[in-house]
């Protein structure tokens, strides 16, 4: 069955990806969750117009940062987590709280994959963290202290 995802599924595709499932995998799991849409002619074309729609403004925001850069390179994120005594962090800093960070110290609106990092961060102590927007790159410091 073909379907439209509305949604990043992992390890199936992306938002307004036309693919390809098996009929039970569309009609009990993707469909009925609101994650998928069959892929009817006008909804494909509605998802065309979406997916055009939704690259450009991903184009736009990506030089929007790409200018604004500059702020972020300096920018030093005191966090305060609760850890353990080993300096282990009970739960880790992820990109999407980073993003929230630098939102509220900045002032400004990061997509958390621009953020370049590869898992969370889990343990107290300064880390370096890279933005990446445009074929730049700006790295930033992220001090976790222990509450």
């Amino acid at each position: 069955m073909k379907i439209i995802l509305l949604k990043d599924i992992p390890k199936l595709g992306r938002k307004y990806d036309i693919k390809d499932v098996s009929d039970g995998y569309a009609l009990n799991m993707l469909i009925p969750r609101g994650m998928a849409e069959v892929a009817t002619a006008s909804a494909l074309e509605k998802s065309r117009v979406l997916k055009a729609k939704a690259t450009t403004e991903k184009k736009v925001q990506g030089e929007l940062l790409a200018k604004n850069l500059d702020t972020i390179k300096g920018l030093t994120l005191n966090l305060k987590e609760k850890a353990n005594e080993k300096g282990h962090l009970f739960a880790g800093i992820t990109k999407e709280m980073l993003s929230g960070e630098i939102q509220k110290s900045a002032r400004l609106n990061i997509d958390p994959e621009s953020i370049k990092l590869p898992k969370p961060l889990k343990e107290v102590g300064e880390h370096k963290v890279v933005v990446e927007a445009m074929d730049r790159k700006v790295e930033f410091t992220v001090n976790i202290e222990a509450k």
